[in-house]
């Protein structure tokens, strides 16, 4: 046979075999460019944050990437999603999508449940409500759920609280969540908190002064409210030990507000002293039952540093500054309490 009938046979199989490569080529360039090339587009931006629900679907985040608008092209994580199993290990949370991010590494996320944390910021609240509103804000965990728990006597006696005190476990401060956390979740995290916060240190103060944990922390959420200056609260709350020790009403204003439900007078008048409540701390000597709020830290540490010294009384100085004027005899206050409340007439400030 000559040379010319053995080259057509080569020449075939060499035409074949490069389609074939051809064809590899292109498949495999096609899956490459559905796991790794950009599919994340967003528009002006470097990062979004999208939340999963607790119980969503896979076709509820198909749906929450559309309406985000942040995938350029819908099919290839759908193929991409499918070829990793992630239809069936949708993970709830809160994930971070980076402008440019391939499906692979989009779905590698999102199938891991690698979230990004949340920091959780909440300063000193008044009631349950308050303290829902701000969290829910934040996290997924159930408002109707956190409110509830303070008036569970089984659950919060679990906690070690009571339903007075257990304001008292959520020290005021910044902590890192998991978004999807629910409302037993964020209890048992902020207890954990509260464990750590009370150290050793604070605990010895605290039996110094003969109080329970709690007990300081109902004495630091008047020194709250009585005073926005962080550098007066230790003075303030001097004052309350020197009449615990003697054993005399605190008299403390804020007590009454708490006790009338309202925070907003600004006039403590001889009418709202007869409120019938264990909170009334004119009438009922001692601490109250609990805290009137979650005190912040600084007042925390005040009272377990309170500064040492006689007065016994302490009235807002006139000119509205947001100090006090201290008194070591009751003379002495009324005239402090007279020069403030001539001030209170100048601004007409009658409730």
């Amino acid at each position: 046979m000559s040379r010319k009938h053995y080259r057509k046979p080569i020449l075939i199989f060499v035409s074949f075999f490069s389609i074939l490569i051809l064809i590899a080529g292109i498949y495999g360039y096609n899956i490459y460019s559905r796991m790794y090339s950009p599919n994340v587009r967003l528009e002006n931006k470097e990062t979004v944050f999208i939340h999963i629900p607790t119980g969503s679907s896979y076709s509820d985040v198909v749906a929450i990437l559309v309406s985000e608008n942040v995938l350029a092209d819908t099919v290839s994580f759908r193929w991409v999603s499918s070829r990793m199993g992630y239809p069936y290990s949708v993970k709830p949370g809160r994930y971070k999508l980076t402008n440019g991010m391939g499906n692979k590494d989009l779905v590698s996320i999102l199938r891991a449940g690698l979230q990004t944390p949340v920091r959780v910021t909440f300063t000193g609240f008044r009631t349950p409500e308050q303290l829902a509103q701000r969290i829910s804000k934040q996290l997924e965990a159930d408002s109707v759920e956190i409110v509830a728990a303070f008036s569970n006597e089984e659950l919060v006696n679990e906690f070690g609280f009571s339903t007075e005190t257990f304001i008292a476990m959520f020290i005021p401060n910044t902590y890192e969540f998991f978004w999807n956390i629910d409302a037993d979740g964020f209890f048992k995290r902020m207890k954990r908190e509260y464990d750590a916060f009370w150290n050793e240190a604070r605990i010895e103060k605290a039996k110094k002064l003969s109080m329970s944990k709690t007990q300081v922390s109902t004495l630091a959420s008047i020194v709250e409210e009585e005073t926005i200056n962080r550098d007066e609260r230790p003075k303030v709350a001097g004052v309350y030990v020197n009449r615990l020790e003697r054993g005399m009403p605190l008299q403390a204003d804020p007590t009454i507000k708490f006790a009338l439900g309202d925070f907003t007078i600004r006039r403590i008048l001889t009418k709202h002293l007869t409120v019938d409540s264990p909170y009334n701390t004119y009438r009922n000597r001692g601490l109250p039952p609990g805290p009137i709020n979650a005190p912040s830290i600084s007042s925390i540490d005040a009272v377990l540093n309170y500064e040492v010294h006689k007065y016994l009384y302490f009235c807002a100085k006139a000119d509205f500054s947001g100090y006090h004027s201290f008194a070591k005899t009751l003379t002495e206050h009324n005239k402090n309490a007279r020069e403030y409340q001539r001030a209170l007439n100048r601004e007409r400030i009658y409730k």
